[in-house]
């Protein structure tokens, strides 16, 4: 599929300064001369940084890493988790639409994505605080139906919990990560038995990186 950039660009792009400091450091793990190898984590940096990979972002990246601006456009069009245009202020939602998930319901959420943000895909809702987009397996199938937002999955989502979840991203809220339905991990979802054992965490280590 042919990716082109948007046709809305900011006027500049530019490192925070921490994030300047950190693709330095990134720099020192390649040898000398090979530091285009860190295209990939400095495109994505920019996309933490700002939501999306915008034009100046793309030749800022090019020249703190002396390639040619082609070659990290190439780059970037190439990687569909780098998004060409703006996306929400708040969150892009990322609906896995898979066979485990659809099975399980992905195609209500989309309904919801539809109704609550917009009918189509990479449109932002009428506040532009959320989009969304439809993509292809995020590795989570025992858990589906399952959506992406950031670097966090939301898991065992119904219409209503993915209702209530954009809702509390709307107002400013941060909901946890994980299961809808208490699932320490992937264990069976009728939970039929559990095993505890003393000392051992209540929350798995994802949930604990992100409190953390």
């Amino acid at each position: 599929m042919l990716r082109r950039l948007s046709s809305i660009q900011p006027k500049e792009f530019k490192f925070t300064k921490d994030n300047f400091k950190w693709a330095k450091v990134q720099l020192k793990k390649y040898p000398k001369g090979r530091q285009a190898s860190a295209v990939i984590p400095l495109l994505w940096r920019a996309q933490e940084q700002e939501g999306w990979v915008s034009k100046p972002a793309i030749e800022y990246i090019a020249d703190f890493l002396d390639m040619p601006k082609i070659r990290v456009l190439e780059v970037a069009s190439f990687y569909f988790m780098f998004h060409l245009e703006p996306v929400g202020t708040k969150a892009h939602i990322q609906v896995c639409g898979t066979t485990p998930c659809m099975l399980r319901g992905s195609e209500d959420l989309i309904g919801v994505c539809k109704a609550k943000i917009s009918k189509k895909e990479h449109h932002l809702s009428s506040d532009g605080l959320l989009s969304w987009e439809e993509v292809e397996c995020l590795g989570g199938c025992v858990n589906a139906p399952i959506v992406q937002i950031g670097s966090d999955y939301f898991e065992d989502l119904n219409k209503a919990s993915f209702e209530k979840l954009l809702e509390d991203i709307s107002n400013n809220e941060s909901p946890t990560p994980g299961s809808r339905v208490g699932r320490f991990s992937s264990e069976s979802s009728k939970m039929t038995k559990k095993l505890i054992k003393k000392g051992v965490s209540k929350e798995n280590a994802s949930l604990e990186r992100f409190r953390g």
